[in-house]
């Protein structure tokens, strides 16, 4: 035995007293030994085997797929000046877009639909609603204000609003607008009047939705005669965005029936026999000559329209008078 341990008890204490026989010494068997000297020739240092550029290739790999979309929603191609600022290469197949949270820019009866105009041999790359003058024009979505604009030959004084949910709409032939660039702004939001300015025969909204540069079809994501979005959700696709869903002329007639009597043509607000409410800029124009033309002042029309008197007029423009 060799080590063995004598207890005495002594009252209510226990002393335990080893007693050591004889001194032993342990060694490993040699296969043991063996093994352990290999693992140790195996070694390496660390430092070689982990590098911090694969270490955060992998993570930004791991994460790739769980990155919020919003962060760049408001920085590609947001200081462009074009209504596509997007690259072609960079646009999905198919994306699921949330609509859920809408309202109608203006309530509207469609009076030319989206799709090819034979007359003109191009593509017509919105809907126009029926407004009048001065209406006020609310955004479709949240979001924010990317670009103000004025172009003579196509939408006249337009708004693009940028939104989180990956949309982008568009709102031409305005009189005035309500916004700032960059300026944040909610659904329903004022945002600009309607008006008769740009390559525009009649005081009409042109208004246009658009993905990553693609201009779908209105009429696929709202109901405008219902004033409703067909479906929480709308599924861009590249080989049907173009089209509407149930969109039928006869049902959109009887709406604009309905509209008319409910919005009647405004009557015009004038002093004097004859005087319209606005006025359409032509050629040679100046505010001081519009003033007197019209039996108003310079000041005046500053106030209504918003400008300076140093602003520059553009032929087509529409400036409010009362």
């Amino acid at each position: 035995m060799p080590r063995f341990f004598k207890y005495i008890l002594t009252g209510l204490a226990l002393t335990v007293v080893a007693f050591a026989t004889e001194a032993q010494t342990y060694h490993l068997p040699g296969a043991h030994q063996e093994e352990h000297s290999q693992l140790i020739a195996k070694q390496q240092i660390v430092g070689n085997q982990i590098k911090v550029e694969d270490t955060q290739q992998f993570l930004d790999q791991l994460f790739k797929e769980e990155e919020e979309p919003e962060i760049d929603i408001f920085t590609e191609g947001w200081d462009s000046k074009l209504v596509n600022p997007f690259n072609e290469a960079d646009v999905p197949e198919t994306a699921e877009i949330d609509v859920s949270r809408f309202v109608m820019p203006h309530p509207g009866y469609i009076t030319s639909p989206y799709g090819y105009r034979k007359r003109f041999r191009r593509m017509h790359k919105g809907i126009d609603l029926k407004v009048y003058i001065g209406d006020t024009i609310r955004a479709a979505f949240d979001g924010k204000v990317r670009l103000t604009n004025y172009e003579r030959r196509g939408y006249g004084y337009y708004v693009i609003l940028r939104h989180s949910n990956g949309l982008e709409t568009v709102y031409g032939h305005l009189s005035k607008f309500l916004v700032e660039q960059d300026q944040v702004v909610k659904a329903g939001d004022p945002i600009a009047l309607g008006g008769n300015t740009g390559r525009s025969t009649g005081s009409h909204l042109h208004f246009e939705t658009r993905f990553m540069g693609y201009a779908i079809n209105p009429a696929g994501i709202f109901d405008f005669n219902n004033q409703t979005v067909h479906t929480d959700t709308y599924t861009f696709d590249k080989g049907s965005y173009q089209l509407a869903r149930n969109y039928d002329p006869a049902v959109n007639s009887e709406y604009m029936k309905e509209y008319l009597k409910t919005h009647p043509q405004p009557k015009v607000s004038a002093q004097h026999s004859g005087e319209a409410s606005y006025y359409t800029v032509k050629s040679g124009d100046s505010l001081s000559r519009i003033a007197s033309k019209n039996r108003t002042t310079v000041k005046a029309l500053c106030q209504l329209n918003n400008i300076k008197t140093t602003s520059v007029l553009r032929p087509g423009q529409t400036l409010r008078l009362r």
